[in-house]
């Protein structure tokens, strides 16, 4: 069954609380999303192996840590995850990234996938999804469906606000993809809008309506 975690550190939820006010700007906006992100990072790579390695300092030769060969990959859910993805490289620069398009049918609520691009070794790499907001769960369902065909080693899915209807579907759907975020709101309202959320991510990253 999937593990959900909701990170409480004092930074995420400091940071967090000035995103959702509606009278931050664009540009704060975008840096604060990329912030929270890198913080999430810091987290969500915990478990990453280590192997030791002989390293010489300016002072003496020691036994060092670094990662154990694991390969990354990055996949945003356009357009609002790519407000995600420069702060988990800047975190891990040798990741690959993958993109996937999917979007919100006004209608149906339901997601429609308009672009998939993954990297071609996908299979022999670690997978984090990025989507700033977890609603419904279709869209984080069809783009791990999406990643799945490729066979990868494994997925995590990685949002700042996730909803319970989306954390349910989501879990449901694909009980091996860890899910990581920074709060679980209340639910959502009847244009799938997480309540109290922080309105549409991607309109508030880039400015638009």
């Amino acid at each position: 069954m999937s593990k959900v975690t909701v990170f409480d550190h004092p930074l995420i939820q400091h940071k967090l609380a000035i995103l959702r006010d509606e009278r931050t700007g664009t540009k704060e906006f975008r840096e604060l999303i990329s912030e929270i992100a890198m913080l999430m990072c810091f987290e969500a790579t915990r478990d990453l192996p280590l192997k030791s390695v002989e390293i010489k300092t300016p002072m003496a030769p020691m036994t060092a840590k670094k990662i154990a060969g694991r390969k990354l990959a990055f996949v945003p859910i356009l357009r609002a995850g790519c407000g995600m993805l420069d702060a988990m490289l800047t975190m891990v620069p040798s990741a690959k990234v993958g993109h996937i398009g999917l979007y919100r049918d006004e209608v149906t609520h339901k997601p429609v996938e308009y672009y998939n691009k993954l990297p071609g070794d996908i299979n022999e790499r670690d997978v984090f999804v990025l989507d700033p907001m977890l609603a419904t769960g279709g869209s984080a369902v069809d783009a791990i469906e999406i990643i799945k065909r490729s066979k990868p080693r494994s997925i995590k899915f990685l949002c700042i606000i996730a909803a319970p209807e989306g954390i349910e579907v989501l879990t449901k759907a694909h009980p091996d993809v860890d899910i990581f975020c920074a709060a679980k709101d209340e639910c959502l309202n009847e244009n799938c809008y997480i309540l109290p959320g922080l309105g549409d991510a991607g309109d508030r990253i880039y400015g638009t309506k």
